[in-house]
C-alpha cells in the first residue's frame, strides 16, 4: 500500500504548478484524474523537446495520472466534472481566480456537492487582494516574491534560474497544504477547506532572512553572484581543466580542514578566521586563496582532496554527469521506462524516499482522453450516453 492509496484527486490544472502538485500525490498512490480539453489537452503536451508529437516533459509530469477529456464550456462536460468531484478528496486547480466560478465549478458550488472536499487553488496572486484577478506565471511570482532581485551578479540585470522554480515551489506548498487539510479532517473531524497558494507568496516564503533584515536594519539584500552573502567561504571556482566546482567551507571546523588540506596552515590557525563573522570580513582574500588553489589543479584532484578533508564540494552537474554518477544510480534517481513505441528512456526518480511505503511510477503520461470512457462508466454513465457525449463535443 502506498501512503495515499484510496485518495481521489481531480486535477483541473494545466502546465506546471497544478499538474506538478497532483503529480506528487499520484506518485504516492493517489488516484489522480486529470481533466483536459477535448482535442487540445494540456499545453504541456507540446512544450520543450517532443518525441514524435508529444513532449518528453509530459510523460514525466503526467505519470500515474488518468486523462479524462471534458469540455468545461458544455453543460454535459461540467456535469461530468461535478459528478466526479462528489467522490473526490482533493481538487487541484490553477485557473485564474473567478474562472471556475463562472463555469459553476467554484468553491461554493463544489462544497455543496462535497462538504468534505479539499480544494487546492494555485494562482499568481492568491484568491483575494487587489491583484487576485490578474494573470501571473511563475516568472512573475519569482520577481514579486523577491527571488529574481537576489539572483545574478550586482553589475548585471537580475537573472532567472534554469527551471520554472516559482511554479514548482508553489506546487510543493500546494501538496503540503492539501495533505494538511486531509489530516485535519481525519484527526479533528474538520470539514473540507480551501488551500490558497499564491505563486509570489510561495517564493516569498523561501526568502530566508530578507524580511527581518530589512525591517530591523533597513538592509536590502542584493545580487551577489555565486557567493552566499554573509556566509563565507562558499563559492563557485574554475579548475585547471576548465570545470566548474562549488566548495562550501563555511562551517568553522570545515574551513579549518580546507585550509589545512591546501597547505594554508596560517589561515587555518588564524584566530580572526575561527568564526563566520571574521571570515566574512576577509571574504575577498579567502576567495582569492581558494580560487588560486582550484585553478592550479584538475577537478578530479580537487574533489579527491576535499573528500579526504570532509569538505563539501561538487562539480556543477549537467545531465550527462547525472547519468554517470554512482550516487544518482544507487539512489534510483534515474528510473527506466518505455515510451509508447517501446523506446526505452529514463526519467527522474521519486522524492522523497519513504522506507516502508515508497512512491513509484505505474505508467507514464497517458494519451489524451485515454481514461475518459473508463471513468465515465465508473460514474454510472451508460455506453449510449458516453457515445452521445463524444458526439456532442462535451468530452
Amino acid at each position: 500500500m502506498k501512503p495515499l492509496e484510496g485518495v481521489r484527486v481531480v486535477e483541473l490544472g494545466t502546465l506546471i504548478a497544478g499538474p506538478f502538485c497532483s503529480r506528487i500525490l499520484a506518485e504516492f498512490g493517489a488516484e489522480v484524474i486529470k481533466i483536459e480539453a477535448p482535442g487540445e489537452g494540456d499545453p504541456l503536451r507540446k512544450w520543450r523537446k517532443l518525441y514524435g508529437d508529444t513532449s518528453l516533459w509530459w510523460y514525466v509530469q503526467a505519470r500515474n495520472k488518468k486523462s479524462v477529456t471534458a469540455n468545461l464550456k458544455h453543460p454535459d462536460g461540467v456535469e461530468m466534472v461535478r459528478r466526479l468531484v462528489k467522490s473526490a478528496d482533493i481538487v487541484v486547480e490553477n485557473f485564474r481566480p473567478g474562472v471556475l466560478e463562472k463555469l459553476g465549478l467554484g468553491w461554493e458550488a463544489l462544497r455543496e456537492i462535497n462538504p468534505g472536499l479539499v480544494m487546492v487553488r494555485l494562482s499568481g496572486f492568491g484568491q483575494t487582494g487587489p491583484m487576485a484577478a490578474q494573470p501571473g506565471f511563475g516568472a512573475i511570482g519569482e520577481s514579486m516574491g523577491g527571488l529574481r532581485s537576489v539572483t545574478g551578479f550586482p553589475d548585471r540585470p537580475p537573472v532567472k534560474t534554469g527551471v520554472s522554480i516559482g511554479d514548482s515551489i508553489a506546487a510543493l506548498w500546494g501538496a503540503i497544504g492539501g495533505l494538511m487539510a486531509l489530516r485535519n479532517k481525519e484527526v479533528n473531524g474538520g470539514a473540507g477547506q480551501v488551500v490558497d497558494v499564491a505563486l509570489y507568496e510561495a517564493v516569498f516564503a523561501m526568502m530566508e532572512s530578507l524580511v527581518p533584515e530589512f525591517d530591523v536594519f533597513g538592509f536590502v539584500r542584493e545580487r551577489t553572484g555565486n557567493i552566499m552573502p554573509g556566509i563565507t567561504p562558499s563559492n563557485t571556482h574554475t579548475t585547471k581543466d576548465g570545470k566548474h566546482l562549488i566548495i562550501g567551507a563555511n562551517g568553522d571546523a570545515i574551513f579549518r580542514r580546507l585550509m589545512q588540506a591546501i597547505g594554508r596552515h596560517d589561515l587555518a590557525d588564524d584566530p580572526q578566521l575561527a568564526d563566520n563573522a571574521g571570515r566574512d570580513s576577509r571574504a575577498g582574500e579567502l576567495y582569492a586563496v581558494i580560487g588560486e588553489w582550484v585553478a592550479a589543479h584538475d577537478a578530479d584532484e580537487i574533489l579527491r582532496v576535499t573528500a579526504a578533508a570532509q569538505v563539501p564540494a561538487s562539480r556543477i552537474y549537467s545531465a550527462e554527469d547525472m547519468f554517470a554518477d554512482p550516487q544518482y544510480l544507487a539512489r534510483e534517481m534515474l528510473l527506466a521506462a518505455h515510451l509508447p513505441d517501446d523506446k526505452p528512456f529514463r526519467m527522474p526518480g521519486i522524492v522523497p524516499k519513504l522506507s516502508e511505503t515508497p512512491g513509484g511510477v505505474k505508467w507514464i503520461g497517458p494519451s489524451l482522453g485515454q481514461h475518459t470512457d473508463e471513468v465515465l462508466a465508473e460514474l454510472g454513465y451508460s455506453a449510449s450516453k458516453i457515445d452521445e457525449m463524444h458526439q456532442n463535443g462535451s468530452i
